[in-house]
């Protein structure tokens, strides 16, 4: 029965299709051999290469004939059309275009094309680029190594299979029997081996071979050591210095070695390619350098500067690369290809130990090169007799007149008098250098000129110097000034300055300007300058009284006492209305202990202003603080006639007050009040009279109430009235006070603020808490707010919450005062330094600051400071007279003392001291 089953290997005994090569869907190529010419094998036949092209869809040949039809010898439809003038035209303008499309895409596309060509033979280098190296080594070698080379063995027909595993066999038996005594040691010999050994040659016993062995290895540490001993039994190594040795190498990775090689083949392409390219020789050395072959490297620089011997570069390299002894033969040979090299010269002589060698190397320079500037400077440098210096520099003048530096160099050597006929000298040969005009000033001033003759000489020397050409911009004038006072010279600055500051400034820009100038002056710590600059600013502008403000500020600051008040003198005569001077000048009159001047400045100021209210406050205070009681009602009596201001009547109740006069105080405020019903501070004098003094609360309440009826956004008025309640007892009225405040006005951080207080003098730490959110939500950059929510978190996680106070207001003073305070109670002492440093620098007027910083120096000192500057700033005394020059008036410590009944006669040092000691 046959089988249905079919037969797979059936295919192996049919024809091959047309056009079939073998491995073709592999990746095989056909090919036609010897035996496939001939009958050996046919093509297929026109009608088999018809019906495979049927089959794949293709056309037969010849399918369309007017597909390679020439546009030039056109049939059909276009055969009779005729080729003019205008076809021409056209075709010759198309084929411009076409040029001119392809020029401009040929850059782009020959950078693409040459970038992907540099990456593709970057991952796919041909393999002459993989082995140019090994290439390029074979021209070094000689026939002997080419005769040496082994022959290559027959490999044909060997597998070598990759990833082979190893492959353990069992052992025979008797391999393991035959091995088993291999290396046992036998202590007895037998007779033959005794004859043997008794033979002349033969070892006579285990001790000789111990020694034997022992000498060989002595000999191999000789060998290694490279001095060999008579005894063999020792060495010349020393295990210190092998071990340094060992710790001193430079031990390179395989790619750095790799790295070293590539540019090492590099190099040498290049040096052998263009020798005379002395950057090569350089590069190649300094590579061997750098890979450890210091011998490698001489020799290719000595190569170097045999191929190059005018590059003073490769002369250089190669000192540098020698040892001193061997550069200065070096170095004496560059000089003769290079005479005229200043650098030679100058390595050659920093290669001398000797003083008097190295002037031998400079003067034999001077010889070739007698116009260098840097060769003169350093011979005169070397010398230590003055007059010898002279000499030189005399010398150097006559052969280089335009040198500026040997000029002034020549000058101060000389001797005043002498030094002024060399820097007239100086200006005939050099007329277009502004620092020999500069050098004749500061001559001028050591001869102890007065300012005007400098000025006058500063002036003639920006004259000349516009007249010769040379025009030289402000700011490099000013930049002059700023060298000369560094410099020690004073009144050279200050001539600088007064010549220059004008130039190149539009008129409608002087003020703004002059001002921008002082303060970039005061930053340098040039008060000279800045000085100056104001100086020539009033003379312009006499009549801007915040001119006369900044220079006075400049001189408290940096002058005298006596050249502030000559300034005040001269600044309320150009400005007599201006108060604040007014009042500068009185002050410093007073602080000087001279009351009566005091008193005449303020009577002119009121001849001046006769109704101004700060003067007649000024003179107030003047009498008071001078113990002139009846003297100061007088006068306030007299400046309510005249001047007549709410707040005049104000400071007359508080007077009044101050001086136990309560009902006269009430008397004058109930007077007040009938003017001037909407000034909130008579109110709260009023009030705090009847609850303070007179222990009236009923009174205090309804003068309270009248006020936040007439002054309903006045803050400090309702704070006021709920602390007097909540003094009272009746917390719950105080509490709706400051809801109907906050009502009033919205988003106000004190009245948040004092709302919290009161929760927490009522130890209700959660209402606190709670009031204090809302309070963030509605004012979210309030620094008051912020320090309160530190302080009430635990002390684990007031960091955290100080991060986020920072950030929602940066350099509010109060939260920088609660972190320095924060780092104060941790104990770390430079930080809360620091930071106690930068509240009073953010607000000087903030006495809080100031109290704690104080009580923190005084418990630390400067601990942990180590410049003089910052231990002499951080002192308790420096930080209490720093307070008293900014006189604070505001935090919420410093008020409430301050503004106390008891301290209304107390200087700004008692009221920070009263503030430090109420501090918890």
């Amino acid at each position: 029965m046959a089988s249905s089953k079919p037969n797979k290997l059936a295919f192996l005994s049919m024809p091959a299709p047309a056009a079939y090569v073998a491995g073709l869907g592999r990746g095989a190529s056909g090919f036609t051999t010897r035996s496939d010419i001939g009958p050996a094998r046919e093509g297929p036949t026109p009608e088999q290469i018809a019906e495979a092209q049927a089959r794949r869809g293709e056309e037969e040949e010849g399918g369309d004939e007017a597909q390679f039809q020439d546009p030039d010898n056109e049939v059909g439809l276009f055969a009779g059309g005729v080729y003019e003038a205008d076809d021409e035209e056209a075709d010759r303008i198309w084929e411009a275009v076409d040029k001119r499309m392809d020029m401009r895409r040929k850059v782009r596309r020959e950078a693409r094309e040459a970038e992907e060509l540099a990456k593709f033979r970057s991952e796919r280098p041909k393999l002459q680029q993989q082995f140019t190296d090994l290439k390029r080594g074979l021209s070094s070698v000689s026939d002997a190594e080419w005769e040496n080379l082994p022959e290559v063995a027959n490999l044909t027909g060997k597998k070598r299979k990759l990833n082979t595993r190893e492959r353990t066999y069992a052992v025979p038996d008797i391999v393991l029997l035959g091995n088993k005594d291999r290396n046992e040691v036998v202590n007895s010999v037998n007779d033959a081996d005794q004859a043997g050994a008794d033979t002349p040659g033969g070892m006579q016993s285990l001790v000789d071979i111990g020694a034997a062995r022992d000498k060989v290895l002595s000999l191999k540490l000789d060998q290694v050591s490279g001095t060999a001993t008579t005894s063999g039994l020792s060495s010349s190594i020393d295990p210190k210095g092998y071990l340094t040795s060992l710790d001193s190498q430079i031990h390179k990775t395989a790619a750095e070695i790799g790295d070293i090689k590539k540019a090492r083949s590099l190099f040498e392409s290049l040096i052998k390619s263009n020798p005379k390219h002395a950057p090569g020789w350089i590069a190649a050395a300094t590579l061997e350098e750098h890979a450890g072959h210091m011998v490698k490297a001489r020799r290719l620089i000595k190569q170097g500067c045999e191929q190059c011997p005018k590059s003073e570069d490769v002369w250089l390299e190669a000192a540098r690369l020698h040892t001193p002894a061997d550069a200065k033969v070096i170095l004496a040979e560059a000089v003769q290809h290079l005479s005229q090299s200043v650098r030679i010269w100058l390595t050659a002589a920093d290669l001398e130990q000797d003083v008097q060698a190295r002037k031998r190397v400079l003067r034999k320079a001077l010889e070739h090169i007698p116009n260098s500037v840097r060769l003169w400077k350093e011979t005169v440098n070397l010398e230590g007799n003055p007059a010898d210096a002279r000499v030189l520099l005399a010398r150097a003048v006559e052969l280089i007149p335009s040198s500026v530096e040997l000029w002034l160099a020549l000058a101060r050597l000389e001797t005043p008098a002498k030094a002024r006929q060399v820097i007239n000298r100086a200006r005939l040969a050099v007329p277009t250098s502004h620092e020999v005009w500069i050098a004749a000033c500061r001559l001028m001033e050591q001869e102890g000129e007065e300012q005007a003759a400098v000025d006058r000489m500063m002036a003639q020397a920006v004259l000349r110097l516009r007249n010769a050409g040379l025009v030289l911009k402000r700011d490099m004038w000013l930049d002059e000034a700023d060298k000369a006072e560094a410099e020690g010279a004073p009144r050279t600055c200050v001539a600088i300055v007064r010549a220059t500051v004008a130039l190149e400034v539009e008129e409608e820009e002087r003020y703004d300007r002059w001002l921008e100038d002082v303060e970039a002056f005061l930053e340098k710590g040039r008060v000279e300058c800045a000085r100056a600059v104001l100086a020539y600013a009033l003379k312009v502008f006499p009549d801007r009284p915040s001119l006369w403000r900044r220079a006075a500020d400049l001189e408290k600051e940096h002058g005298t006492r006596q050249a502030l008040e000559q300034i005040l003198a001269e600044a309320v005569r150009y400005c007599p209305q201006a108060e604040v001077l007014w009042l500068m000048a009185a002050k410093e009159k007073w602080l000087a202990g001279d009351v009566p001047t005091a008193r005449r400045v303020l009577a002119d100021a009121f001849a001046a202003n006769p109704r101004s209210e700060r003067i007649w406050l000024a003179a107030v205070k003047l009498e008071a603080e001078n113990g002139e009681v009846d003297v100061a009602r007088q006068v306030l009596e007299k400046a309510r006639a005249e001047a007549d201001t709410e707040r005049i009547w104000m400071k007359s109740a508080v007077f009044e007050r101050q001086n136990g006069n309560t009902q006269r105080a009430l008397e004058i405020v109930d007077a007040a009040l009938r003017k001037y019903d909407t000034f909130d501070k008579l109110y709260m004098i009023k009030g705090q009279i009847y609850a303070d003094d007179l222990g009236k609360i009923k009174e205090a309440r309804e003068t309270y109430e009248q006020g936040r009826k007439k002054c309903s956004k006045s803050i400090p008025l309702w704070i006021l009235s709920s602390m007097l309640e909540e003094r009272a007892g009746i917390t719950i009225k105080a509490r709706s006070i400051l809801d109907r405040a906050r009502l009033v006005n919205p988003k106000n951080a004190e009245l948040w603020a004092e709302s919290i207080r009161i929760e927490e003098r009522a130890n209700l730490q959660g209402q606190a808490k709670t009031l204090l959110a809302k309070a963030l939500q509605e004012c979210p950059s309030s620094g008051l707010l912020w320090s309160m929510a530190i302080w009430a978190e635990p002390r684990a996680s007031r960091k955290r919450v100080s991060v986020d106070a920072i950030k929602k207001c940066n350099d509010d003073p109060q939260v920088i005062l609660s972190v320095a305070r924060m780092f104060y109670y941790d104990r770390s002492i430079m930080k809360a330094r620091q930071w106690f440093e930068r509240a009073v620098t953010a607000s000087p007027d903030l006495g809080d600051a100031w109290a704690w910083y104080v009580k923190f120096a005084r418990q630390y000192g400067t601990e942990g400071e180590s410049n003089p500057e910052a231990i002499e700033r951080c002192k308790p005394e420096s930080i209490v007279q720093r307070t008293i020059t900014a006189e604070p008036h505001h935090g919420s410590v410093w008020q409430s003392i301050a503004k106390g009944m008891k301290n209304a006669r107390k200087n700004t040092a008692e009221i920070l001291e009263l503030a430090v000691a109420s501090l918890d």
